[in-house]
């Protein structure tokens, strides 16, 4: 039964902090800066639920444009469940969504809730994890094309890449993004375009590389070595793949990558069409 002391409100960016230390304690292994850039993205999209002066649960409930959300960092801390805290928190977080395309990256063991919830499968997700192996091999450059710090290109060059990507614009989350403390940004430019990019971020364990986009499987292949070669040796990181894009599963095994989590994408209205041929790894299970 719902405690009559239980309240719902918007996150303060401190309450983000917790939040993704909630994450961080069961396994999700944010990055080290991901608060920042979450809290760009969308202010007003986060919030927690509380019991009395405890706040008890979260979720993020991200605005992208005016007709996309993006619903994730769903958390009931474990002594709360089962008692419909969460729940309330759910629906009180896809109200703010209303009659927006709602997705997700669910976990398992919840997918059968988001179904019920009126979401559908897209597509799986699969995190592979690996090791900074000792060598990189050296792959023949592609014609006319270059790899770049991401910086060095006009962000309005980067942003338009990703708006077609993403189908969505997020100029705010991406700027913060892409300047992370410890992180890497490499673009592919190929006939005078950018063609494909790539971030690494440091994380509470190794890095994670997200997003990884790129017009072809070889220019995913080219960003993915470059950015794995700025990690020390022995260093563990993590790729998100849309398993739908098979060139990318490729990818993740011919490195003796592992598979070690997944979730799966839903929407609660129309499935959008993505273009998950140039999707390699998704940015981030939060927030899209």
């Amino acid at each position: 039964m719902i405690s009559p002391d239980y309240s719902i409100r918007p996150m303060t960016r401190p309450d983000l902090d917790l939040a993704i230390d909630w994450a961080a304690a069961a396994g999700w292994n944010p990055g080290l800066y991901d608060a920042d850039c979450f809290y760009a993205a969308d202010p007003t999209g986060f919030l927690m639920g509380q019991l009395a002066d405890e706040p008890i649960a979260a979720i993020s409930v991200v605005k992208y444009g005016a007709t996309f959300g993006f619903l994730g960092l769903y958390i009931v801390k474990p002594a709360f469940r089962g008692q419909g805290y969460g729940l309330q928190l759910w629906h009180a977080g896809l109200e703010t969504l209303k009659g927006r395309n709602v997705a997700l990256d669910g976990v398992v063991a919840q997918q059968d809730n988001y179904i019920r919830s009126g979401f559908r499968l897209a597509h799986r997700n699969i995190r592979y994890q690996g090791i900074r192996p000792t060598q990189l091999p050296d792959l023949p450059p592609s014609v006319q094309s270059s790899l770049v710090s991401l910086a060095s290109l006009p962000f309005s060059t980067v942003l338009e890449y990703d708006q077609a990507v993403f189908l969505a614009a997020r100029s705010a989350f991406l700027k913060c993004w892409l300047a992370q403390p410890g992180s890497h940004a490499i673009g592919l430019v190929h006939h005078q375009k950018l063609a494909g990019y790539g971030v690494m971020r440091p994380c509470r364990e190794g890095y994670k590389i997200g997003p990884l986009f790129a017009d072809t499987p070889s220019f995913a292949e080219e960003i993915f070595l470059a950015l794995i070669a700025q990690i020390e040796l022995g260093s563990t990181f993590y790729l998100d793949v849309p398993e739908p894009n098979s060139p990318a599963v490729t990818l993740a095994e011919r490195y003796g990558l592992i598979s070690v989590f997944e979730t799966a994408r839903m929407y609660n209205q129309q499935i959008p069409p993505l273009p998950l041929d140039r999707i390699f790894g998704v940015t981030t299970f939060e927030l899209g």
